[in-house]
């Protein structure tokens, strides 16, 4: 499992923690079943405070990413890929809908915003 912190980040270092293994778990990266490292060895690795990765542990269960077995560490739970796709979608409305907010107060065209979408997105998927 591979996180990289940036300092420099708006985000907190805890909520870096989580989105990234979010994305670990719904890319197939960490499969149901995998154990997490413990909460003191990714702090270690991070070089961050326990509570740090105790806060993101804690995000990542609530939300059903990994759930805690005592005794035994921290394991990715089976997830509903089409519930975790369905609120990708979800999430990913709510950020576009922001950006055409936006995009209307400044004056920009419709086909501009779907050029810049195609830019952002990386193109001209078809080609």
């Amino acid at each position: 499992m591979i996180i990289i912190l940036s300092n420099s980040s708006d985000e907190p270092i805890y909520q870096q923690i989580v989105t990234q293994i979010k994305a670990q778990i719904m890319s197939g990266e960490l499969a149901a079943g995998e154990a997490l490292p413990s909460m003191r060895m990714l702090a270690q690795q991070l070089r961050i405070s326990v509570i740090t990765t105790k806060r993101a542990y804690e995000e990542l269960e609530k939300e059903g990413f990994i759930e805690t077995i005592a005794g035994k560490g921290c394991y990715v739970k089976p997830q509903n890929t089409e519930f975790l796709r369905e609120e990708t979608i979800r999430q990913t409305e709510e950020i576009l809908a922001k950006a055409c907010e936006r995009a209307r107060m400044c004056g920009l065209s419709l086909e501009e915003m779907k050029e810049i979408l195609e830019l952002v997105y990386g193109g001209d998927q078809d080609e």
